[in-house]
């Protein structure tokens, strides 16, 4: 019999449904290499009413992205809110009361185990396992360099950290220590691949002799990627700049129009893409936002950063963490990034630095590791 295992996200933000698609493909790896295994991923806000998701999930993006220092707040209210608390109970209790869909969809399935990668299904899922109506191990994949009190949820088989310090984090609020495994989030498996940085430069038309910077706007393409790419440029020095404008069409047409005119064989536009790990392989530097999966794909590379506009909460802290460890430098505006962007170009040796300090806390085994730990778990070993 095949091993299923059901992969559960949340679609507030990418990251989370990254996560898992990251474990998905992994599987599907497994699988076709004769492991008896299947996965499934369900994201939990097709499951809940759409009053619920429009709170939740699209209450929480606008949030982000108009009000980011109120959403800082937030996170730090509730990150030291007690579970206990009134309001914390009411949280739960309402998302308890949309889990109905959502128990039909994993019977269905019937799971031999459960990976969420989202604190949310893992507590609508914490109840159902206390009355014994889930059997089956669960576990909860962090998928930030953070761990927010509501990522601490007892009765889970386990939980993956997404590095040493948060796995001492997460066993110092008494999480036991037997069940926190440090393996890093999860990336798909493109990323641990080796990537041949002529071959591919040559196929998007760049010059891979030539030194290039990655300006990465998210899924979304938000921000005036335009302004910022002609603004670098236009200081002068001798490197290509590659663009991603994710989804937003418009944004794109407006790089492509630069790159005719202005910055002719030095910028080069993207939309969305599914396999941003070859962009990143003709790329000696990315310049983007510190979420948890879009810095982890870098470490992967072994792509140092320069972190710009982080969200105040999570993305704080997920660049501290990138600082700390010397993987990253941060700009806070795009004076501060074409600064750093010289004194990188002006001291190439404090760029491979960085780089090296990336490929030493890169996890690109991540998502194996993840999915080895469910499976040994599984057979008992």
């Amino acid at each position: 019999m095949k091993r299923r295992i059901l992969l559960l996200s949340v679609s507030a933000g990418a990251g989370h449904v990254r996560a898992a698609e990251a474990l998905e493909a992994t599987v599907a790896t497994l699988a076709a290499d004769g492991r008896g295994i299947e996965a499934k991923h369900l994201d939990v806000m097709d499951y809940v009413p759409s009053s619920f998701r429009r709170i939740y999930a699209d209450f929480y993006l606008r949030l982000i992205t108009r009000h980011p220092q109120l959403w800082g707040m937030l996170y730090r209210i509730t990150d030291d809110t007690r579970p206990e608390a009134v309001t914390q109970r009411m949280r739960r209790t309402i998302e308890r009361l949309h889990t109905r869909r959502l128990r039909a969809a994993i019977a269905q399935f019937a799971p031999d185990a459960i990976v969420c990668t989202h604190f949310l299904p893992a507590e609508m899922l914490m109840r159902q396992i206390r009355k014994g109506r889930i059997t089956v191990p669960v576990w909860l994949q962090v998928t930030d360099f953070d761990l927010h009190r509501m990522w601490v949820i007892p009765e889970m088989t386990g939980y993956f950290a997404a590095s040493p310090e948060i796995a001492q984090r997460m066993r110092a609020v008494g999480l036991p220590a037997s069940r926190v495994h440090t393996t890093g989030i999860p990336v798909m498996p493109a990323f641990a691949e080796p990537h041949d940085r002529r071959a591919l430069a040559a196929s998007f038309g760049m010059d891979p002799d030539r030194p290039a910077y990655l300006v990465m706007g998210g899924g979304a393409g938000v921000g005036a990627l335009d302004e910022l790419a002609d603004t670098l440029l236009s200081n002068g020095g001798d490197f290509q700049l590659v663009v991603l404008a994710g989804r937003n069409a418009a944004m794109l047409e407006r790089l492509r129009a630069l790159a005719a005119t202005r910055h002719v064989g030095r910028l080069f536009p993207h939309g969305f893409t599914r396999h941003v790990e070859r962009l990143m392989a003709c790329c000696d530097l990315a310049i983007t936002k510190p979420g948890g999966l879009t810095t982890s794909e870098c470490l992967a590379m072994g792509l140092p950063m320069i972190v710009n506009a982080p969200i105040p909460g999570q993305e704080e802290r997920n660049a501290d963490y990138l600082l700390e460890q010397g993987a990253a430098w941060k700009a806070i505006d795009a004076v501060a990034l074409a600064w750093r962007i010289g004194e990188l170009r002006a001291q190439p040796g404090r760029l491979a630095a960085m780089a090296a300090s990336a490929r030493a806390i890169g996890r690109p085994h991540a998502a194996r590791e993840v999915i080895d730990t469910v499976l040994a778990d599984l057979d008992g070993t």
